[in-house]
């Protein structure tokens, strides 16, 4: 173990961040005791934004001490890699998808999809069912497949450690989180964010605000945790129709639980002891 306690990180990524679109960050640490009957609690510290790729990559290099948890899949669905003749190994495969262009990316995928029959089009992962996630391997609406393109090629670089995927540098511990798991909890599959703004209404605003308002409340998909914020940061949550800032502290909540399970003793960090080590598992959910 570290000397000193990790930060918990929560990662919403951009395949192409930009000023307009940045990648944001959610920076938090535990509070012990953990508050009102010894709920584990996490203090929002700040929200930072990384407005491209390679000031990405430089964060990650730094030698800070965290857990984090990045909104970006890890991994393809073993049925497609294996339908396309792919390394079944997780770090080959992730070599040989970093060294294709995403044009090569799409019309393969696209390809898989055209020779599937409808309702089955896409190739899904174990953890996609009990998730509620999007299959690895869209291209588009959203483009996650492009995200694991540009996002995991980075972690490898920077040594980072990958429970279950890649052995790394254990001060920097980045899983696999989706903050859709958790926002459906409270809100079920009501909107609350969008990047075009003339979908900012004033319904996704209130979806938005009944998210915020659970956070500091104990959760008990994650053990009873719950977040400490400011009322700023309340406010800047709210604010942010984008949603980005949010889903930034979702996953800085998923990367909590699977610290604390870390600390129990648990493998992995809580995920699976039987995952798929070419899928990956996203932190926080449970098996069906």
């Amino acid at each position: 173990m570290n000397a000193r306690p990790p930060q918990l990180i929560g990662c919403d990524f951009s395949s192409s961040p930009t000023r307009r679109k940045a990648i944001v960050l959610a920076r938090g640490e535990w509070l012990e005791p953990g508050g009102h009957h010894g709920d584990p609690c996490i203090r929002l510290l700040a929200l930072e934004r990384i407005e491209s790729l390679d000031a990405f990559a430089a964060w990650l290099a730094q030698p800070e001490v965290w857990v984090g948890g990045f909104d970006l899949p890890f991994g393809l669905p073993r049925e497609l890699v294996n339908a396309l003749n792919w390394p079944s190994d997780w770090g080959d495969c992730m070599a040989h998808f970093a060294s294709l262009s995403r044009a090569e990316i799409r019309d393969m995928f696209a390809a898989f999809c055209a020779a599937r029959p409808v309702g089955g089009k896409f190739a899904h992962r174990a953890t996609d069912g009990p998730a509620g996630s999007s299959p690895s391997m869209k291209w588009v609406n959203p483009p996650v497949a492009y995200m694991m393109h540009a996002g995991v090629p980075l972690l490898r670089a920077a040594g980072v450690h990958l429970p279950g995927l890649l052995q790394g540098d254990r001060s920097r511990v980045a899983l696999e989180a989706y903050p859709g798991w958790l926002a459906r909890q409270w809100v079920g599959c009501a909107s609350y964010k969008s990047d075009d703004r003339a979908k900012w209404t004033a319904e996704r605003a209130a979806t938005r605000r009944q998210i915020v308002a659970q956070l500091p409340k104990p959760l008990p998909m994650l053990d009873g945790i719950r977040v400490q914020l400011s009322g700023a940061q309340r406010e800047q949550l709210e604010g942010d129709a984008s949603g980005d800032s949010v889903d930034a502290v979702l996953c800085m909540l998923e990367a909590g639980w699977a610290h604390r399970q870390h600390l129990a003793g648990h493998a992995n960090y809580g995920l699976p002891a039987d995952m798929d080590a070419l899928e990956g598992w996203i932190v926080g959910v449970q098996p069906r």
